[in-house]
């Protein structure tokens, strides 16, 4: 049985981790057992600079942090060599850069689980957002897909102009001006009679 001073120990690292989680817009779990120590290191300031955080964590204190926000759904990759990445402003840089480092390392280096908005993101949904390095990047995207329908009506009613919109007008009009015509080619009034000179 673990002394009173290992378990005050404890709970006050899943109190931390707890907080952490409960702070955290996104976070992924990873299995870096195949790293060395430069290479952790490298990927410890990459994202440190970007506001991302990132430990080694033991896996049964984390599970009860899990529990404790929610997460349990990632329970089931707690084992092996486990680290913590979260962001507490931008998942998807997180997201981004930590799966680019695992694409660089191969099987070395393995994404377990990613949660972002306290939701657990499926392989599917993890593979769409990985390539966008950012929220700014997400929303561009978000946006553009957006505008597309309106652009496209704009570029199509632009063409209708171009090619015939303005017809109709034109052609309105010499059918304007076909009244003033047809009165300079009616015959002229006949002068009225002169009247017989008084005697």
């Amino acid at each position: 049985m673990p002394s009173k001073a290992v378990l005050t120990e404890k709970q006050a690292i899943v109190a931390e981790l707890t907080k952490r989680l409960q702070e955290a817009k996104g976070g992924l779990l990873v299995d870096y057992k195949g790293i060395n120590v430069a290479q952790d290191t490298e990927l410890r300031r990459d994202l440190r600079s970007k506001g991302v955080e990132y430990t080694v964590v033991k896996n049964t204190l984390t599970r009860l942090a899990l529990d404790n926000v929610g997460l349990s759904g990632l329970d089931e990759h707690l084992n092996g060599t486990t680290s913590l990445a979260t962001s507490a402003e931008d998942p998807l840089v997180a997201i981004h850069d930590v799966t680019e480092f695992a694409e660089k390392m191969n099987d070395f280096f393995t994404i377990k689980g990613v949660f972002v908005d306290g939701k657990v993101l499926t392989d599917a949904e993890v593979a769409e957002l990985a390539p966008i390095p950012n929220r700014d990047a997400l929303y561009s995207k978000v946006l553009g897909t957006m505008l597309a329908p309106i652009t496209s009506l704009a570029v199509a009613l632009g063409q209708v102009v171009e090619q015939g919109g303005g017809a109709p007008a034109e052609e309105a009009a010499p059918a304007a001006e076909a009244p003033a015509e047809e009165a300079a080619s009616a015959p002229a009034a006949e002068a009225p009679a002169e009247a017989p000179a008084a005697d």
